[in-house]
């Protein structure tokens, strides 16, 4: 009878014992989007300019190319 309680009690305690990383994981992949979003918005906010800028050279090229 004592093992049957004994192994009862030590599951019991084991379910308490066992890391969850279930939540953290959730958080860090949630940490990584933020900042990967953050690093896209910063990048285009530099390079938005410079990339219109290019697209209007193009733009401008073709219509004096077909004229």
């Amino acid at each position: 009878m004592l093992p049957v309680i004994q192994l009862y009690i030590s599951n019991f305690v084991s379910k308490f014992r066992n890391d969850d990383e279930e939540g953290q994981t959730l958080v860090e992949y949630g940490l990584l989007l933020a900042l990967i979003a953050i690093i896209v918005i910063v990048a285009l906010l530099f390079l938005g300019p410079i990339v219109s800028r290019i697209f209007q050279n193009v733009g401008t090229n073709l219509n004096g190319a077909g004229s």
